[in-house]
């Protein structure tokens, strides 16, 4: 309860120096704007209904792409981690397409799939896949050596192994990777929105764009107020409670 009252008084005291150097002139509120301003657009946002359109059609996009990453990346890092030839290779491209920018898919998906909802869907999982390949391989290098000997001596092998004892013992790991993956995904999935317009819904990313063309600092700030809020709930609920549980059992939590 104390560290919630300290941050709220924490944030309470930024707005305020906020609003205070707004208001004595040192920010442009064409450049900067207000807090007020900021919450009094989301607030106009939330009555007509724009924002809620918005967010549920970036979170659907999200979750589709979110999922189609790991759907082909947990698999891809299971077997490069099995097989040498699959690190010789696939590991390296999957480390070479990790370095690479979301932005960069955009241009490729727009000559492949045209202004469509295929071509945000395809950044969103080049943004995932590779992060989560490479997590998973990370993940199952890092089990330690010992729990396999014990689980041969015990009579286990083969497939046996793998799915109860080395993929349990890396998933701390791989949870870490589904979060890295996540945060990517949203960037892939902001570049795409800002880049690619279609009809068929607009997101977070199209009204972040449109208050750019339009000048309207207080919905390009409002907007990335939301993203940033959605992230960290999405942390809070999905992936740290997982996190915590997971290191507890396999007994890899921080003293």
């Amino acid at each position: 309860m104390k560290r919630l009252l300290g941050v709220v008084i924490f944030f309470a005291c930024m707005i305020a120096i906020w609003e205070a150097l707004v208001r004595a002139g040192v920010w442009s509120p064409v450049l900067v704007p207000s807090p007020f301003s900021v919450v009094r657009y989301i607030g106009q946002a939330l009555a007509d209904g724009t924002l809620e359109r918005a967010t549920l059609v970036t979170i659907r996009r999200l979750l589709i792409g979110y999922g189609l990453g790991l759907l082909v990346g947990l698999p891809l890092g299971l077997l490069t981690a099995r097989f040498k030839v699959m690190s010789d290779t696939l590991g390296v491209i999957a480390l070479g397409f990790q370095t690479l920018p979301s932005v960069c898919w955009v241009p490729l998906a727009l000559l492949w799939f045209g202004q469509t909802e295929s071509a945000m869907l395809f950044v969103v999982t080049m943004g995932t896949l590779w992060s989560v390949l490479i997590a998973t391989d990370n993940g199952v290098r890092t089990v330690p050596p010992i729990y396999v000997r014990a689980a041969h001596t015990m009579g286990s092998r083969g497939l046996h192994t793998w799915c109860r004892v080395i993929v349990p013992a890396s998933l701390p790991f791989i949870i870490s990777g589904m979060k890295q993956g996540w945060a990517f995904a949203w960037r892939s999935l902001m570049a795409a929105e800002i880049y690619v317009t279609i009809l068929t819904g607009f997101g977070l990313g199209h009204l972040l764009h449109y208050g750019r063309e339009l000048q309207a600092m207080d919905q390009v700030a409002g907007i990335m107020l939301v993203i940033i809020v959605i992230g960290l709930l999405a942390d809070k609920i999905l992936f740290s409670p997982w996190e915590r549980f997971l290191h507890r059992r396999w007994g890899t939590e921080k003293a």
